[in-house]
């Protein structure tokens, strides 16, 4: 079968379309033609070696699969065989990659995809909004009376984190560095949008929310900007940090002393083995089939065309998901 495989690290241009065996799947795992890959900034972070898993080279890629199973191992039900299903990612791409013609994940991943979603939709669903609720809901407990602040919003966890807050009653408050995403992040759902590199950050959530600051902070940046964030956060609010693309040293926010705000590194995997994993499946379920989640793509590339794709994505140019068809 044919498989993105990249043998050093780097950027884009370490990836390779290879002719490797099949995989076929163990106690507890199923496998799946793969239809279509979402893609995200842990692989890029993955390909670099700057990602909390290291690459044991030659190193396959991706966790973000949508497709057909075709056979399952010990212990899952063979019932599953020819379903369509998605996965949820947070298991190493080590050992499970995804962005390959067929693919081995753990039954344990598998999640639904609406029955009227194209693979491509699919494909956009569940790092966003797994990744958002389990700040949002699960741990930071979104209200009707919070604002909350999502930066990096143009990206496809930033979108689903804006239709989270709203979901749960509350304001979202988003940014972006230039004013050229900003009419897109106001027609996405974004209450207010701030322009961080014409406008400052902290005055301007403080104007927002009648000076009392964002009770949920919701950011994958991390560095130098974790002060002005501990500023603009309310008294007994909470950062959450879900990423690290500064790539900088992230300094704990003197803002924040004195004010019991809290500030969290986080991971949806923490929800992983837990009773809130099925419920937050249901809440992002049923929030697709009524209509009040829809996933944004950005631009959907061939297969071929990965190098292309990974390029684009660390370009910053998209607002929403970036999807490798096969």
């Amino acid at each position: 079968m044919k498989a993105i495989r990249f043998s050093e690290l780097g950027g884009p241009e370490v990836l390779r379309v290879e002719d490797v065996p099949e995989p076929e799947p163990g106690a507890g795992e199923v496998a799946i033609s793969v239809e279509a890959v979402g893609l995200n900034r842990a692989e890029s972070m993955y390909y670099h070696g700057q990602y909390l898993e290291q690459p044991q080279l030659p190193s396959g890629l991706g966790y973000e699969a949508v497709g057909r199973i075709t056979a399952v191992g010990a212990g899952v039900d063979p019932a599953l065989v020819d379903t369509r299903t998605g996965t949820v990612p947070g298991f190493s791409m080590n050992r499970y990659p995804v962005l390959a013609e067929h693919a081995v994940v753990p039954a344990a991943t598998l999640a639904p995809i609406p029955e009227d979603y194209s693979a491509t939709e699919g494909a956009a669903v569940w790092m966003q909004y797994a990744t958002a609720y389990g700040a949002l809901v699960a741990f930071g407990g979104v209200t009707p009376s919070d604002a909350v602040l999502v930066t990096a919003a143009s990206s496809s966890v930033g979108l689903a984190a804006i239709q989270i807050v709203h979901a749960q009653g509350g304001t979202a408050i988003a940014t972006t560095r230039t004013a050229a995403k900003k009419d897109r992040l106001i027609a996405l759902g974004a209450d207010h949008v701030i322009v961080t590199g014409e406008e400052d950050l902290v005055e301007r959530v403080h104007a927002i929310t009648g000076g009392a600051g964002a009770r949920v902070v919701f950011d994958p940046v991390g560095g130098d900007t974790m002060n002005a964030l501990g500023a603009a956060t309310a008294t007994g609010g909470s950062i959450f940090l879900y990423g690290m693309l500064s790539g900088t040293p992230t300094p704990f926010p003197m803002a924040t002393f004195g004010r019991r705000i809290g500030v969290f590194g986080y991971t949806f995997n923490e929800l992983r083995d837990t009773a809130e994993w099925e419920v937050m499946k249901r809440y992002i379920v049923d929030r697709l089939a009524d209509g009040t989640f829809k996933p944004e793509i950005a631009r959907v590339f061939p297969f071929d065309e990965v190098v292309d794709a990974y390029r684009y994505l660390e370009s910053n140019q998209q607002v929403g998901k970036v999807v490798v068809r096969l």
